[in-house]
């Protein structure tokens, strides 16, 4: 393990943190400090540290479970490793935590399959959408390591990986099954972790069930078919495979079924069978968010870059979708035209 590449770590993990007070403090003694995380790497000597535990809601409650910035830059190091080595053997629709993919390719590539399953809406359609009930606090730390185990034969990377799987641990999950299990929310390792984990899913829905149409972002997944009887059956064969293999399950109250006409929901979009709109919960947390940071732009709390790069996200995620009027929308609540155009506090975005 070179220790350049622990530096090459360091520039890719405080790119958009560099005001961050850990951060901060970390970089005041940055040589020290990576030359000594460098010694206990290399002597297997590095213990992971706790972790400060938050809650947020956006919009559904969350255990955000931080580490140091040490044991972050530890993360960076595994990720970036694990991502070499397991990413050219994921399925092309896994989409998150992944290079050139993400929501926006996630919901256009699933419109452009139901649109061609359906022969452009002249035949039905149905998708079977699921949700894995509590997935991080669910994965089982023995199964992932061996998963793990069966790729990679470097016994010093191994035990990196062990060091920081096992840094967390949900307490009293399964009551019903002696076990160790958890992945901690937040942190960038348990993204890939992740996708590991649940590639052993896909490879099972894509080869073994041959679902032609089968789509997964972090543990929300859905299966495209014209026969209703057939998802009915795929979806009782993956909660089987789910609970012996994985030691997972489907959440009972997230599993769907719908024609494509109804429209499909899926990573804050509804597709319809000729266009794709905005979900009513993403719009109305959209304006939510919106109305707060102006309030917290005319209060001095938020500067004018960090109030025009909020307002511009939301502008391109409604590019995604028919969102025009949203977008007239969304201009008259956070522009007054000639307020801004007297004190030139904000340039109005061009569209």
């Amino acid at each position: 393990m070179h220790i350049d590449n622990l530096f090459l770590c360091w520039d890719e993990f405080r790119k958009e943190k560099q005001k961050k007070r850990d951060v901060l403090e970390f970089e005041r003694h940055l040589e020290d400090n990576i030359f000594e995380l460098h010694r206990q790497l290399e002597n297997q000597t590095y213990r992971h540290g706790p972790y400060i535990t938050f809650h947020i809601w956006d919009p559904k409650h969350r255990v955000i479970s931080k580490a140091t910035v040490r044991d972050r830059l530890v993360h960076h190091l595994i990720f970036n490793e694990l991502y070499r080595i397991f990413d050219p053997k994921f399925i092309y629709h896994s989409y998150a935590s992944r290079l050139d993919k993400g929501t926006h390719l996630a919901v256009n590539n699933l419109a452009i399959a139901l649109r061609k399953v359906s022969r452009n809406n002249s035949r039905n359609v149905f998708a079977l959408k699921c949700d894995i009930y509590k997935f991080f606090y669910s994965v089982s730390h023995q199964k992932l390591l061996q998963i793990i185990k069966n790729k990679i034969s470097d016994k010093h990377f191994l035990w990196l990986i062990e060091e920081v799987v096992k840094s967390f641990v949900v307490d009293n999950f399964s009551r019903e099954r002696e076990r160790v299990t958890g992945l901690p929310i937040g942190n960038l390792s348990s993204q890939i972790f992740a996708n590991i984990y649940l590639n052993e899913l896909d490879q099972f829905i894509k080869h073994r069930l041959h679902a032609r149409h089968y789509f997964r972002y972090a543990d929300d997944f859905i299966i495209l078919s014209s026969n209703k009887h057939e998802l009915i059956n795929q979806c009782a064969t993956i909660q089987h495979l789910l609970q012996q293999e994985l030691q997972l399950s489907l959440h009972p109250d997230k599993v769907s079924i719908r024609k494509f006409g109804q429209g499909i929901d899926s990573l804050g979009y509804i597709i319809l069978p000729h266009h794709i709109v905005l979900r009513n919960k993403t719009k109305r947390r959209m304006f939510r968010k919106i109305a707060l940071a102006r309030n917290k732009f005319e209060a001095g709390q938020l500067s004018q870059g960090s109030f025009i790069q909020t307002i511009q996200s939301y502008l391109g995620m409604l590019t995604h979708c028919n969102g025009h009027g949203l977008e007239q929308d969304l201009l008259q609540l956070v522009f007054d035209r000639e307020y801004f155009e007297r004190t030139g506090t904000a340039v109005i975005p061009e569209r």
